[in-house]
């Protein structure tokens, strides 16, 4: 009997012994990259390369210019596409205009020519001069285009163009658009350049975003009628950019320039369900981004049922909403009350090529450190996309298109030196990688 509890003493220790190890071992085995400390029933959410997939920037699943277009029911949530010349990111859109013209295709220069804008103080007015600008030796902006003074119909021109953006890593240029017949005062009308400009941005894999501008006497009904035109005109088309909601919806997304022109209550009426036109749950709803420049615009934009905010203005201070300081608490606000906040980073802003009187509101790129503290900016607001201002609005010296060094008889322009004419390029391309790889650690 005693020999048999010693036996059983001896298996109960190496039983024992063998349990310790096995746990020590466990122990010193590291857990896969972000799942330490997940909640209770995450585990069961869909995964992705080991991680969990919260995204909701989409892009339709791939297919080449040619081939057939993927239908909305086969869209997969993406960030990204990867192909031969990089990656480009969905997250990340860029403001781009097709305003411009020369003699060569338009008949005459147009929005390089732009007027010197008076200040609405006569006596500040009177102080400044008048007149407009006369191309190609000068042009209305302070920076030259590599490109010179082009015209946005030119193949060749929107070619670049698209190579430049997928260079800058940008997935999603967002188009200026005015209804067919509109313009801003200073161009012509340029709605027919839409379908060359979706077909471009195809080839590039790259997608297009509609950019609201204000036109005579827009309101929630126009806006209303024009979101109707481009979804059943262009929607269809395989570069037409959807977002995917947290509820697994694929809509159209896009951005009012200055809506706060229109009061809260006008656009409820067709941003709210119980809307007298409402789109909401129908073949017309989408994602509606409103401008905040001034604080008690965040509220009127709530009150106006937008879905989120962007801040456009590349001058930090020039308003609330541009001033880089302020971008975590619009953040809070858009989280506590289920909005999207898109803050829009730029390389610099100077206008005086057109408001001569507007010093004051300037901003120096210098050579690049401006942008980056832009770019560092939006990266601690932790947001969900950010847009870059501008591509091309060379009026105001906010773009990252290839630029060079010019001088003439009566000017001498800005430029990108001691650069190259890609540096803006390349600083959004490299800012574009580390915004995704730190929000893969956000939505850990």
């Amino acid at each position: 009997m005693a020999r048999l509890r010693r036996k059983a003493c001896i298996a109960l220790f190496l039983f024992t012994l063998f349990i310790f190890g096995a746990m020590m071992g466990l122990r010193t085995l590291k857990p896969t990259d972000g799942f330490s400390d997940l909640s209770p029933g995450v585990e069961l959410l869909p995964m992705i390369g080991g991680k969990m997939d919260r995204r909701s920037v989409s892009r339709d699943a791939s297919a080449a210019p040619g081939e057939a277009q993927p239908g909305a029911s086969k869209t997969k949530a993406a960030l990204s596409y990867s192909g031969p010349e990089g990656t480009i990111f969905y997250d990340v859109h860029i403001f781009y205009y097709t305003w411009y013209g020369n003699p060569n295709l338009d008949g005459k220069y147009i929005h390089w020519d732009h007027i010197l804008v008076p200040h609405w103080d006569i006596k500040v007015a009177s102080s400044y001069p008048r007149g407009r600008h006369m191309p190609p030796e000068d042009i209305g902006s302070s920076f030259y285009p590599e490109l010179n003074p082009y015209s946005s119909r030119d193949p060749d021109v929107l070619e670049s163009h698209m190579e430049q953006i997928g260079a800058s890593a940008a997935g999603v240029l967002v188009l200026s658009w005015y209804p067919p017949g509109f313009a801003d005062d200073n161009g012509e009308p340029t709605e027919d350049l839409v379908p060359s400009v979706l077909d471009a941005a195809y080839r590039h894999n790259l997608k297009v975003a509609f950019h609201i501008q204000t036109y005579r006497e827009r309101n929630d009904q126009s806006v209303h009628d024009n979101i109707k035109y481009i979804i059943d005109r262009y929607g269809d088309h395989g570069a037409f950019f959807k977002y995917t909601t947290n509820t697994g919806k694929s809509l159209p997304l896009f951005y009012i320039y200055d809506s706060y022109l229109t009061p809260p209550e006008s656009w409820s009426e067709f941003l709210t369900p119980t809307g007298a036109h409402s789109v909401r749950d129908s073949a017309y709803d989408s994602i509606f981004i409103a401008l905040i420049v001034e604080e008690r615009h965040k509220h009127d934009i709530l009150a106006g049922g937008f879905d989120g905010m962007y801040t456009y203005f590349a001058s930090n201070g020039f308003s609330f909403g541009s001033s880089h300081q302020n971008w975590k608490a619009i953040k809070a606000f858009c989280d506590g009350n289920n909005l999207i906040f898109i803050p829009s980073v730029g390389p610099g802003y100077i206008d005086t090529s057109i408001r001569p009187w507007n010093n004051h509101n300037m901003r120096n790129r210098v050579n690049g450190r401006y942008f980056e503290t832009a770019q560092q900016a939006a990266l601690n607001a932790r947001p969900e996309i950010v847009t870059i201002t501008s591509f091309n609005e060379w009026h105001e010296g906010t773009q990252i298109e290839r630029a060079m060094p010019k001088k003439t008889v009566t000017r001498v322009y800005l430029d990108y030196q001691p650069h190259g004419p890609d540096h803006y390029l390349e600083l959004t391309r490299r800012w574009a990688e580390q915004f995704n790889k730190e929000k893969q650690q956000w939505l850990m």
